[in-house]
């Protein structure tokens, strides 16, 4: 397999140091060593070097990363094993030995329109209208949680906001980029998604995973996008500012789930705690902000269930040493595995839910 030159040298660099091994979701959740940033960089640079095939297992164990970010943030030497995980996917698709799971989720997005191979939810009903404001569900929400896609909607249209959904919104390009990296074929829907959006002026994202591909990858990819990108707490916290919702302070206690998308990749950490102020108080998570855990990827949900859900129960674990009361998240993906893991006792919210509950 081929690497660029830096990510070889990223690869040597991480490939006998133990730094972040404390820190990975995954690798804690398995409680094996293939799932630590070092291990995975021992077996690309052997694959790198022609000592061993790039083989089915490596690759695997390639698919097994979250890309969170979190050894990355762990790092005092600025090394980065994302950069060549990444790097590393795209190796696989270029000799054509892509996990069939990565495939079928592939055809499913040519199919289908969306990687799960999912139809709409009866439930989640979209009332298009003429607007220079689009709210942007995007996969997770749409296919995964529509609960969660019909609650902002609701919440946008207490607050008398103007805006419009897509019926048939295109992939950001993000669960592409998550399995493929910089491909062809990712920039491809990446430009067709901003191509879709062009005739608006504003874009509210609703999955933190959008907003990172739209603010950062597209800019970084030459992609022209025309409107205005903004978090859906981004915008959330605005419309409190400016009364447009008018939230009472319940005196309940509120623990946001920082979503790594959010707090590590666009820097945003204080707008959720913004919105979560007005409507009652904060208690903070053990580790926040820039140190917070992943705390569910659907996309890795789809060939490593079981791990998923142990990274959303311990992630619980944390909620409970803090003595959370009302857990909020920021991301639909971690909205649902938490859900499904939600021991007694703790309430779960997502953000919208939240505001909903005070107005």
């Amino acid at each position: 397999m081929q690497f660029s030159t830096k990510s070889k040298e990223h690869v040597d660099a991480c490939r006998f140091c133990w730094m972040c091994r404390h820190i990975c979701p995954i690798g804690n959740a398995t409680g094996q060593e293939r799932n630590t940033a070092r291990a995975r960089a021992l077996g690309l640079s052997l694959a790198a070097r022609d000592a061993v095939e790039y083989s089915e297992d490596i690759i695997n164990n390639v698919y097994e990363c979250a890309l969170c970010g979190a050894c990355v943030k762990e790092c005092v030497t600025g090394w980065d094993p994302v950069m060549f995980t990444k790097e590393a996917r795209l190796a696989a698709a270029l000799e054509g030995k892509l996990p069939d799971y990565i495939m079928t989720m592939l055809s499913n997005l040519q199919d289908k329109g969306n990687i799960y191979g999912a139809d709409l939810d009866d439930k989640l009903t979209f009332e298009t209208k003429n607007s220079d404001t689009l709210l942007f569900l995007g996969e997770d929400a749409r296919f995964k949680a529509p609960e969660c896609a019909a609650k902002a909607i609701e919440l946008l249209k207490k607050a008398g906001a103007d805006f419009t959904v897509l019926e048939n919104e295109p992939s950001s390009g993000y669960s592409m980029d998550f399995m493929l990296g910089a491909a062809a074929e990712t920039k491809a829907v990446m430009e067709n998604c901003a191509k879709a959006l062009s005739p608006y002026k504003r874009v509210i994202c609703y999955d933190p995973a959008d907003a990172k591909v739209m603010k950062r990858e597209y800019k970084e990819w030459g992609i022209d996008l025309k409107p205005e990108v903004l978090t859906f707490t981004e915008y959330v916290s605005g419309l409190i500012k400016d009364k447009a919702l008018n939230v009472k302070n319940s005196g309940l206690c509120f623990t946001p789930q920082d979503s790594f998308l959010l707090a590590r990749d666009l820097e945003e950490t204080e707008p959720v705690r913004e919105i979560l102020s007005a409507c009652g108080t904060v208690n903070e998570m053990l580790l926040n902000r820039k140190d917070t855990m992943l705390a569910g990827n659907l996309i890795m949900n789809e060939y490593m269930p079981q791990v998923i859900e142990r990274v959303a129960a311990d992630r619980w674990i944390n909620a409970k040493n803090m003595n959370t009361k009302i857990l909020v998240t920021q991301s639909p993906a971690e909205y649902v595995m938490l859900k499904k893991t939600k021991p007694e006792n703790i309430e779960l919210m997502t953000v919208e839910e939240a505001v909903l509950k005070c107005l």
